[in-house]
């Protein structure tokens, strides 16, 4: 009741009002604050100018604070999985998402070809660097006034490793005056919140804008201990003058929150059609392997020096950067430059691809068949398990990996310059745009690991347990079996430097109702630096005994001890160069109503998953593999798009054909392939009175067509892709409520490239209800999957295991939160 009673006077601050102040804000008429905003379809990522929608010859969408507030995003990834023609899977928590367009292979993790950007510029240069990826440093707040995502088109040609397309994240800067406050409560889980933002003139011509937040709570899992603690403050001020501006800005981030591993599910059924169910004493939408009985550990660094990690810090971000932008003319040119400076460290610690067993198959792992269990932990410590089959009614063993992937260093420096000019022509209009790119990415981050073993039960209360050998003698001590992976000596240390430079260009010309449009941008980069790891070769040890805890004595664990070879290093020492296009025509048909077709030509630069393995030369550093230094990408597109008062319909069909060098994360496979997709996709909204829905479909038929490590699995449908992904959101609003849903959808998919085993495909359901009773107090209700939906993004196994038992990465469960939230 006491909790209750608190989350009355809360809010979800992740859900700001349909109504609320924003600076680019647009919609429903009813619904709109009193203010001047921009005009509703001007769009201006990845263009050379910002114009209309019906005068691009591209696919786009934007997404509004009003949107996302309805939405209720709990992290980027969910809140991405609302716009069209994007696959974003956000298994994992509150980062490392999966994100893809069009069917672009996720043939690992991250978000290889897709390039997430702040207020204009790249977040990380690369979108896929393991354990950082882009939208680890991203929070959704008060701050956000839109989304902006093109998909294909010329994204590959106006920012560098973007060849399936751009999604920028614009901030206020101030231009309505006012601010909020609000403060969050979760009523089925643990997290409480606050979050304010303000903005507004100092004088006529100098504005600002001020934001932030800070949680703390569990989170929308259990794992038996805070797991979210942390928020951020981003901050700019602007000076306007006649023809441009000068924009300033910073931001501080440092935010902790849990990393979600894989959870058993009991499997029945056929690869086929599988049935997928909890098993005892586990919920798997809500449950997770963390423990609060295993909240840190003590491992070897990369320098192979004792320290103590903290497990509760999860997925760790620090950021503190800086950065201007600015707009002026010179002599009929509109000159814009951005510019960021971003000190970004942290890590991500917590289960990784743990297994999960029965008590006789986890001895045997262990290498004590025949032995027995005790517990290590809780009020039970030391006392033996007599019948472990039978435990927590589900009678599995978990055998803990624990990985520690440390970042000294993920900061980065990057300068975009481009000029514009419109020339008269004859009564027509013809936009060139010159410019240069220039960026330098750092990667210092090493992987550490450890092996703990539990019983599996929920609710953050897995035991740790201590295993014997058939003569009684012990394997672990604590309930921790070793200090390295459960399988092979994987411990890596990367110190790299990636440097960018990209020129390019664009011209449109525009006669009547007839756009013709071109772009090319050339990029130029390189890879300097050291990677040191047992799997370079070399007979170089990666194992060995050491007294870890300094109590004098060599105990099981500390007899399996991964140390990182720090006197071998290898060297990486390459460059690159490719060429990217796009060409495209539109044609404004009527006011309402146009037509579009493009041809595009990009590519993706591999950062550090092709530095362990044999793309690089170890002696060198130059490619062994020069094709596997960029994987190309090309896209073919054609639409139409119609827009009136109360009704918008967009329909592009698309063909993709690209290539992919990668590692995968979950087990070190090498992969090497080509892939080809083609499909529809579909946008639209309607408007009558009170009542309104915006939808959108993507379907899309994909093939691996060459597969140069395992061409048994050519002509295969590539892991995780749908036929079909959908959204709706019907709602009935004015300026005093509203209340609705949004359905995300997904058909099946196969969980692995081998085509056996299929992952059903769900629909979830998240809701809203937002009253203002009275100016400028609005009080919401937010609840994600509502129903509960066991909605899963992969499964570990290829096919269903004589256990029965599958590893499933799933969306969070049901989460609901409540607002309360003052404008003024």
């Amino acid at each position: 009741m006491k909790k209750l009673l608190l989350a009355v006077v809360a809010c979800f601050a992740f859900a700001p009002p349909a109504f609320a102040k924003t600076d680019r804000e647009t919609v429903p008429a009813d619904t709109a604050p009193k203010k001047k905003v921009p005009a509703a379809e001007v769009f201006s990522t990845g263009v050379a100018k910002g114009r209309d929608r019906l005068d691009s010859a591209t696919s786009t969408s934007a997404l509004r604070e009003a949107d996302i507030a309805k939405m209720a995003p709990r992290s980027i990834g969910d809140l991405l999985r609302n716009i069209p023609g994007i696959l974003a899977e956000a298994p994992n928590g509150e980062s490392i998402a999966n994100i893809t367009i069009r069917g672009l292979p996720l043939s690992s993790s991250g978000a290889k070809f897709v390039q997430l950007e702040e207020d204009g510029l790249p977040v990380m240069e690369f979108g896929d660097i393991v354990g950082a990826s882009s939208d680890s440093f991203l929070r959704v707040d008060l701050n956000l006034a839109q989304v902006e995502a093109i998909r294909g088109g010329s994204a590959s040609t106006f920012a560098s490793n973007s060849p399936g397309g751009i999604i920028n994240f614009i901030s206020k800067t101030g231009e309505v005056e006012g601010g909020a406050v609000a403060l969050t409560a979760g009523l089925d889980f643990d997290q409480f919140r606050a979050d304010f933002d303000y903005g507004g003139r100092l004088t006529p011509s100098l504005r600002y804008h001020v934001g932030g937040f800070f949680r703390q709570g569990e989170g929308p899992r259990r794992i038996g201990f805070d797991g979210q603690r942390g928020g951020q403050i981003k901050a700019n001020i602007t000076k306007e003058f006649t023809g441009g501006y000068v924009r300033l800005y910073g931001k501080v981030l440092d935010d902790r929150s849990p990393f979600y591993d894989s959870v058993p599910l009991r499997a029945t059924g056929t690869d086929a059609d599988p049935k997928l169910q909890a098993i005892p004493g586990f919920d798997p939408t809500h449950d997770t392997l963390s423990t609060r009985a295993l909240q840190s550990v003590t491992l070897l660094d990369e320098r192979n020096q004792s320290i103590q990690e903290d497990i509760r810090d999860g997925q760790r971000v620090r950021e503190t950067s800086f950065g201007g932008e600015s707009r002026f003319t010179i002599a009929d040119w509109t000159v814009i430059d951005r510019f960021r400076y971003a000190n970004r460290s942290g890590g991500l610690i917590g289960p990784f691809s743990s297994q999960i067993l029965s008590p006789a198959a986890a001895l045997t792992r262990l290498g004590a068949t025949g032995g027995s269990f005790r517990f290590a932990s809780g009020a039970n410590a030391g006392q033996l398990i007599a019948n472990p089959a039978s435990l927590n009614g589900n009678g599995l063993i978990g055998i803990y990996n624990i990985r520690d992937r440390r970042q000294q260093d993920v900061g980065n420096i990057t300068n975009d310059l481009r000029a514009s000019r419109e020339w008269a022509i004859g009564g027509n209009t013809l936009t060139t745009t010159v410019g240069f790119y220039k960026a330098r990415q750092e990667i210092d981050t090493s992987i550490l690991y450890g092996v703990a073993v539990t019983d599996i039960r929920g609710g953050g209360d897995a035991a740790l347990l201590d295993v014997f050998n058939a003569a009684g003698n012990p394997v672990t001590a604590g309930g921790l079996y070793a200090y390295n992976p459960l399988s092979g000596t994987q411990r890596r240390t990367l110190r790299l430097a990636y440097d960018v430079n990209a020129p390019f260009a664009s011209a449109n010309y525009r006669f009547g109702r007839l756009s013709i449009g071109g772009s090319l941008r050339y990029d130029m980069g390189s890879a300097k630096g050291q990677v040191f790891g047992v799997e370079l070769g070399g007979g170089r040890i990666g194992q060995v005994a050491r007294d870890i805890d300094g109590n004098g004595v060599i105990s099981p664990p500390e007899q399996r001890v991964g140390i990182t070879p720090t006197g071998s290093p290898a060297p990486v020492d390459y460059s690159y160069k490719y060429l990217s296009y796009s060409s495209g025509i539109n044609f404004r048909v009527s006011d309402p109503f146009a037509v579009f077709a493009r041809y595009s030509r990009g590519a993706r630069a591999n950062a550090d998953r092709i530095t362990f393995g044999a793309v690089i030369d170890n002696s060198t550093g130059a490619l062994a593999i020069p094709q596997a230094a960029y994987d190309p990408v090309k896209q073919a597109e054609i639409g139409v798009k119609y827009r009136n008062a109360n009704l918008t319909l967009n329909l592009t069909g698309f063909h993709v054909e690209a290539q992919d060098s990668n590692i995968n994360t979950a087990n070190g496979s090498v992969i090497a392939r080509d892939y080809k997709a083609k499909g529809l996709e579909f946008e639209g909204g309607l408007r009558k009175g009170l009542l309104s829905l915006t939808a959108g479909a993507t379907y899309t038929d994909a093939t691996i067509v060459t597969d140069r490590v395992t061409p048994a699995i050519e002509g295969n449908v590539p892991r995780h892709q749908a036929s079909l992904i959908f959204q709706a959101t019907p709602q009935v609003s004015n300026d005093r409520f509203a209340v609705g849903a949004v359905f995300i959808g997904t058909t099946d998919s196969y969980a692995q490239d081998v085509n056996l085993l299929k992952m059903p495909g769900y629909v979830t359901t998240n809701a809203f209800v937002q009253v203002r009773p009275v100016d400028r107090v609005l009080v919401s209700l937010n609840a994600t999957n509502l129903f509960d939906t066991i909605a899963l993004t992969g499964i570990d196994e290829a096919s269903i295991p004589a256990s029965g038992i599958v590893r499933g990465r799933l969306l969070n469960g049901r989460a609901i939160s409540t607002t309360l939230r003052l404008d003024f």
